[in-house]
């Protein structure tokens, strides 16, 4: 049972982007859910505002499906999460599997959260502890807070490593200034 980091209520895993590091890639997948009332679905799950949310509409387990059209190297999964707005909707244990595809998919971390409030950090390391690589991830809601049924999911955000130039390696720049002017046009 892996246990996620958390940082503390309303820190933002963009402050790792900002180091240079690692990137989104959410943008790069193809997302799906098993079920969502209308008007919480996935655009909702992805608009960066942590007062919007997915809300699912049906039975458990939850699914959120994030396909790559290409084998992809991730490093972190973040999931925004909030017990004292969401309370019975919150999810109490998740698990993360990765795969090709919906039939070989394998779970890479299982976890139990009490109470969350912010954001969520969980490492996709595999054994050699180096990113592993996948053409999807799913995201399973195995249970909710106060056996509630249906499950809120406020934000989820999907992360690479940043590899170094072949070119040369670049200083890490941490202001975004530095950032704008660090590539080579």
């Amino acid at each position: 049972m892996a246990t996620p980091s958390k940082t503390p209520p309303g820190a933002d895993p963009k402050q790792l982007e900002r180091t240079g590091t690692v990137r989104e890639i959410g943008s790069q997948a193809v997302w799906s859910l098993s079920s969502c009332k209308p008007g919480f679905g996935v655009d909702q799950l992805r608009d960066d505002n942590l007062e919007t949310y997915w809300q699912s509409d049906g039975s458990q387990p939850h699914l959120v499906n994030i396909q790559f059209r290409r084998k992809t190297t991730v490093k972190m999964l973040c999931i925004y999460a909030d017990y004292k707005s969401d309370e019975s909707y919150t999810p109490s244990k998740i698990s993360v599997r990765v795969g090709n595809n919906f039939h070989n998919l394998q779970e890479v971390r299982q976890l139990e959260m009490v109470e969350p409030s912010g954001w969520i950090h969980i490492s996709l390391l595999d054994a050699a502890n180096s990113p592993i690589r996948t053409f999807m991830i799913q995201v399973a809601v195995l249970a909710n807070h106060q056996n509630g049924r249906d499950t809120h999911m406020r934000q989820i955000k999907i992360y690479t490593p940043v590899e170094e130039s072949s070119i040369g390696k670049f200083p890490r720049c941490t202001t975004v200034d530095f950032m704008m002017f660090r590539t080579i046009r």
